[in-house]
């Protein structure tokens, strides 16, 4: 059931819902809510709906009015919305459409077309979630990719110092991983790729960001946190690896820290502070922590 597409049908009329669930529960997993209010609430709620069917015609908050809270919320302005709806005429359908509706469904509700437009609109969304996936994440670790480090950490920097907080680097690198590969194989050292990084989301916030920079290093952003707050965060990170030990084999990294300050007029220049003190990490006899200047 997992591996199906969740599809919520929002429709104050019971007999509607019925319906309109008989048509597609064969092939989705179907969510219902009978209300706008109820619908959002739904909607922000992970997992969070791959298709909604949303009426029109409902007291309170209209469908129209649901679609508009939908496209503004980061979290559900990718949902596909499809409206279904009583009304036929051609400004109707466009006023739906101008809002961000994919598709416009009228009734009375005809099984073949429900089913055809659902299976459409299911499909180019699960097409791009998958190609958002590829171009964002690390295909190995599941981490964010250092494209994706890259755009986030730009914005994370410039409102950090628009707004004057603490915003701190963490650069990780697996300490002698080229042996690890050597001794044990490559398959073997992707999978200690996989198990950092799986530690590395486990630790996180959800505003955090943690990616695979590329090979063995790895970055981790948190905003905002104070110094002792994030050389703790740092230490934890550490001990955690070092207790780790994928497959019986010693696992340990060098870290090197830097906060973000008024010099730092880019993510780059912060990034290169951070990788310098990750230098010296590993200079000093690595499985340690250093901070940059």
């Amino acid at each position: 059931m997992a591996d199906k597409a969740l599809v919520l049908i929002v429709d104050d009329s019971p007999t509607n819902l019925q319906v309109l669930a008989a048509c597609i529960k064969d092939n989705h997993r179907v969510k219902v809510a009978t209300n706008g209010k109820q619908c959002l609430k739904i909607a922000q709620t992970e997992p969070h709906p791959d298709l909604i069917l949303l009426d029109v015609e409902m007291p309170g908050m209209n469908g129209y009015e649901v679609c508009k809270h939908l496209k503004s919320s980061p979290k559900t302005e990718g949902i596909p919305i499809i409206f279904v709806t009583g009304l036929q005429g051609d400004d109707d359908e466009e006023k739906g459409l101008a809002l961000g509706a994919v598709d416009y469904i009228t009734k009375p509700i005809r099984p073949a077309i429900v089913i055809a437009r659902v299976k459409t609109h299911v499909t180019l969304k699960l097409q791009h979630d998958k190609l958002n996936k590829m171009a964002f994440f690390d295909q190995l670790t599941g981490l964010y990719n250092r494209h994706y480090l890259i755009d986030m950490a730009t914005k994370k920097v410039a409102r950090a110092l628009r707004h004057n907080y603490d915003l701190w680097v963490l650069m990780i690198d697996i300490d002698h991983f080229k042996k690890v590969n050597d001794t044990y194989g490559h398959p073997m050292g992707d999978e200690i790729l996989k198990e950092v990084s799986a530690l590395l989301v486990l630790d996180n916030r959800s505003e955090d960001i943690a990616a695979r920079f590329g090979g063995e290093e790895f970055v981790v952003m948190f905003d905002p946190c104070n110094k002792a707050d994030a050389v703790l965060k740092a230490r934890r990170i550490l001990h955690k690896i070092a207790k780790l030990n994928p497959h019986n084999i010693n696992v340990t990294v060098s870290i090197g820290m830097a906060k973000l300050t008024a010099e730092d007029a880019n993510f780059e220049r912060l990034l290169k502070r951070a990788d310098a003190a990750l230098y010296h990490a590993k200079e000093n006899g690595r499985n340690r922590i250093e901070l940059a200047p």
